[in-house]
């Protein structure tokens, strides 16, 4: 199977954990443009939809989901959406798509976060993938400084403005064996607005695509 037949099948999977006349949380990127269609394709009359970016808001819209502000709505059943990368605990890096500040803030709402990749996602240590960490414009040559330090490469990522008005740097050459340490101390530093290791809020389930069909991870 091709890699969009595989998110195609992981999207489809994904309405199952929607609940009629509930509030979900919606993510971005291609993956989720597979959620989104197989969601208004199934009529499940849901209240609305709290989405983590422009991208799939317009989407959401267009095929006539409601879409509401997260300051509108105090907690979420399920946050559904993609990864760049995740482990084998549910620990997972994204902002791929340089949505990860909205990601995180809707994933924080949820009580579950439903993470929806192909098997080419699943790694044993996060860091294989550029780990996007979004920062405010003036501390980006910085926080890049910092990461050389750590014997990693910061990018900034050409052309890229976030939805917030902010820069997205690329880190390259990490190994993240321990998220939660990692994300509450890059978290700290001055002018990141967000690092896009999401261990705080990981997976509880993982809907992964794979030649077999879609093989579910709990965790």
């Amino acid at each position: 199977m091709t890699q969009d037949e595989l998110k195609t099948l992981v999207g489809q999977a994904a309405v199952q954990y929607v609940t009629p006349h509930t509030i979900v949380g919606v993510g971005t990127g291609s993956t989720v443009d597979k959620f989104i269609d197989a969601l208004a394709a199934s009529q499940i009359r849901i209240r609305g939809a709290v989405s983590s970016s422009v991208r799939s808001t317009e989407r959401m819209k267009a095929l006539g989901i409601p879409v509401l502000e997260a300051s509108e709505v105090e907690s979420l059943q399920v946050y559904i959406d993609g990864a760049d990368e995740i482990d084998h605990r549910g620990h997972m890096v994204k902002g791929g798509g340089a949505a990860l500040t909205r990601e995180k803030i809707v994933a924080d709402l949820a009580e579950r976060f439903i993470c929806i990749a192909d098997e080419s996602k699943l790694v044993d240590t996060l860091g294989r993938f550029p780990l996007p960490v979004e920062v405010i414009p003036m501390a980006a040559a910085q926080i890049a400084r910092r990461f050389k330090a750590m014997g990693a490469t910061a990018t900034l990522r050409a052309g890229c403005v976030t939805d917030n008005s902010c820069h997205i740097l690329d880190v390259r050459g990490l190994s993240i064996t321990d998220p939660a340490a990692f994300e509450a101390d890059v978290t700290l530093w001055p002018g990141v607005v967000t690092v896009g290791v999401f261990a705080r809020n990981k997976a509880s389930v993982c809907l992964l695509g794979t030649a077999e069909g879609v093989k579910t991870l709990t965790f």
